[in-house]
Formats: structure tokens, C-alpha cells, sequence
């Protein structure tokens, strides 16, 4: 620790510990390498590299976004061989300092994980606790039975256009209602350009309606399918449902359309714990083997 000196992230350090520290380590690792850049207050955010006699050898970063407004988003990685020597800790303490002078007042921070990751385990000494979990389940082809929609009254399926008012406000009230646990200030306008918008991915999209459309059915379930460059990989899609439903009647719908989705190819789907409508159909399943987690689930800590 003697030999450290903290600065401000300048231009070219990305190549700089790029080499130093070589690929990420997790996946959440290389996607969270972005937001370490130069510190600006629109939106705020501030950057810090460790040096090793004058060689970058750590950077950490912390943030604040909009969407989610009552914690500031935690980064930080360290080289391999500087591990465990207490620079993560001395940089920590620093972007701490610098969160106290986030123009929102917000203090609380956030990181997201892989368990059993090195990452992890620095959160979990540094005093982090879980308050989340994310996996990707992938769906198999019938793991459901078809429901039947024949009747003229019940629930009905129909196309919805990405573009829609309706799917928008569905979108909404869904993605608000499922981050109690961090709040979320999700808009209209941000969920269209977050969540549906061409650029997104955002293919097509189907609505489960508690009656038809033209007897007034509301939307009790939804699904958005996002394009992806692998033909032969399951649809990524984002599965919602009406929050006000309540549990027996919003399980009903996840299920229904859950297993019009399936019905001959598989579906992959990003579900957190507090999703707990879409988690109680699919515990079942990944239970019987006709789903499974890909990949690494992720975890959300907080202090």
C-alpha cells in the first residue's frame, strides 16, 4: 500500500489495465468495465484508478442513474496479483467519500455479483448484503399445457404492437410494481426507449387479456420477444403481468401465456426473485427438469 497513488481516471486507461487485468472474470465483470471512464456531474458519476509505482493496477467507479434513484451503482476491480492487500478497500473508502457529495444526497450504494465470484466475496467483507437475485431460465418446448382460450368470454390472445399506449402502461405498471425492493421510477417514455424501442431488440410482442379486446379485456399478461444473432438460441423474452391481479389469478396468467409461448420452441427469460407470479410457475418446472438456469445467476447487494 505504501508505493499506491490514487488519481481521477484519465483517457487511455482503459488500454492501460485492459492489459493488466485480461479478460474480465465474470460477466457482469465486462459489461460493468464500461461505466469506468472520466468523472462528469450530467449524469453524475466519478472514477478513480489505483497506480502501482506510476502502472494503473485498479480502477473503481460509482454512479447514479435515474431509473433507480436511491442507491448509487458500486464498481470496482483490482488485479489479480494486487488482491487482498487492501487496495479494493482503500478505493472503496474513497468512492464512499466521493458519494457523500452526490448531488442527489444519495449515499446508499449497490453492486451486482456472481456468487462465489472474487467480487462477491469483497462486497460480502466490505459489509454488502444481498437484496436481490437475477437468473436466466431457459423454457423447454411443452413444458406447459395449452390453455384453452376458446371460450368467448374468458381470457383471449391477441398481438400487440410494441409502439402501443396500453403495452407501455403494462410495462410500466409491471417493471414499478417488481422493484419495491429497489425503487424504480420507470416512465412512459423510458420504457419505450429502455424496453421496447427497435434499438433495444424489441421484435414483437403478445397480450393475455382477461377477456377479448372488444368486451373490454384488460391486459393481464404480456410478453416481448427480443431478435438476437443466434438462430438457433431460445427467444429472449421479457414476461410481465398485471401486479394488481393478485397470486392465484397472476400465476393463471403467467402460466397461460407462458405455455403459448412454449408450445414448440423454447424461451428463454430473465427473472428476478421479486417476480414472484412468473417464479412460482417456474419453480415447478425447474423442479421437473423441463426448465433450466443458464448460465450464472447474479446477485444485487446493498448496505
Amino acid at each position: 500500500m505504501a508505493e499506491l497513488t490514487f488519481r481521477d481516471w484519465r483517457e487511455g486507461d482503459d488500454l492501460a489495465l485492459l492489459q493488466i487485468w485480461g479478460d474480465p472474470e465474470t460477466g457482469q465483470a465486462g459489461q460493468f468495465r464500461s461505466v469506468l471512464r472520466p468523472s462528469a456531474d450530467a449524469p453524475w458519476s466519478r472514477c478513480i484508478v489505483a497506480e502501482d509505482q506510476g502502472i494503473p493496477v485498479a480502477a473503481g467507479a460509482v454512479y447514479e442513474t435515474s431509473l433507480h434513484p436511491e442507491r448509487l451503482w458500486l464498481y470496482i476491480e483490482v488485479a489479480k496479483d494486487h488482491r487482498r492487500t487492501g487496495v479494493g478497500t482503500a478505493l472503496l473508502a474513497r468512492l464512499k467519500a466521493e458519494a457523500g457529495q452526490s448531488p442527489s444526497g444519495v449515499t446508499r450504494l449497490r453492486a451486482k455479483v456472481e456468487p462465489d465470484s472474487s467480487g462477491a466475496a469483497f462486497a460480502a467483507a466490505a459489509g454488502l448484503q444481498p437484496i436481490q437475485r437475477s437468473r436466466v431460465v431457459v423454457v423447454q418446448p411443452g413444458a406447459l399445457p395449452l390453455p384453452d382460450l376458446a371460450g368467448e368470454d374468458g381470457p383471449s390472445l391477441d398481438e400487440a404492437a410494441t409502439g402501443s399506449v396500453e403495452l407501455t402502461q403494462a410495462v410500466v405498471k409491471f417493471y414499478n410494481a417488481v422493484h419495491g425492493w429497489d425503487r424504480s421510477d420507470m416512465t412512459v417514455g423510458r420504457a419505450q426507449q429502455m424496453l421496447l424501442a427497435d434499438s433495444t431488440g424489441a421484435s414483437g410482442a403478445v397480450a393475455l387479456r382477461d377477456a377479448p379486446r372488444d368486451k373490454g379485456g384488460k391486459i393481464a399478461a404480456f410478453a416481448i420477444s427480443y431478435t438476437h444473432s443466434r438462430t438457433d438460441a431460445p427467444s429472449d423474452v421479457l414476461l410481465g403481468y398485471d401486479p394488481e391481479l393478485g397470486g392465484a389469478a397472476a400465476q393463471s396468467a403467467v402460466a397461460k401465456l407462458l405455455a403459448m409461448l412454449v408450445h414448440q420452441y423454447p424461451v428463454q427469460l430473465e427473472v428476478d426473485d421479486a417476480m414472484t407470479a412468473l417464479t412460482a410457475v417456474l419453480e415447478p418446472l425447474l423442479a421437473a427438469g423441463t426448465a433450466s438456469v443458464a448460465g450464472t445467476e447474479t446477485v444485487i447487494l446493498s448496505n
